[in-house]
């Protein structure tokens, strides 16, 4: 039994007038994530020397297309990260020869953070393992029941950010 349909059942018996259904839907999107990121995401991105959230920024710019760069704004929106954890991760990209950071060509003001080759290199070796790595944490659903989830996923996203 997984540990939000315990918390779930412990709550019936010590709550009876609460939803606790409620509490064991949210825990299990909880633990899903947790469980996926902990076993599968943070081990592969240590494997190439990377955090995950370091993966995230090199993916991003390189699935923005040629030529593979962003403002940190447009990155930090993009991630849904604070400009403060931005910074901390891009400084270490930086060390890392995986990005650069280059004087905007559109706003003298502003930087553009810009994939160099490693980093290319880098994320489109890792890539591979990446979606193999998701592949593997979905197995348990057929084809259908991943399309499903998709739309309801979808659904409730859509209702959170509403």
């Amino acid at each position: 039994m997984g540990r939000a349909k315990r918390a779930a059942e412990q709550w019936r018996k010590e709550r009876p007038d609460i939803d606790a259904n409620v509490m064991a839907t949210v825990g299990r999107l909880m633990e899903a994530t947790h469980l996926i990121e902990r076993t599968r995401l943070m081990p592969l991105a240590a494997q190439f020397g990377l955090q995950t959230g370091e993966f995230d920024v090199i993916a991003a710019l390189r699935r923005a297309g040629a030529p593979y760069q962003l403002t940190p704004t447009e990155l930090y929106e993009a991630l849904m990260l604070s400009s403060g954890a931005m910074t901390s991760r891009l400084d270490r990209l930086e060390r890392s020869g995986l990005i650069e950071r280059r004087a905007s060509a559109r706003d003298r003001r502003s930087v553009d953070v810009c994939l160099t080759q490693k980093g290319a290199d880098l994320i489109d070796e890792i890539l591979p393992h990446h979606i193999a790595n998701e592949q593997d944490a979905l197995k348990a659903l057929s084809a259908r029941e991943r399309e499903q989830l998709d739309r309801l996923l979808d659904k409730l996203l859509q209702g959170l950010e509403a």
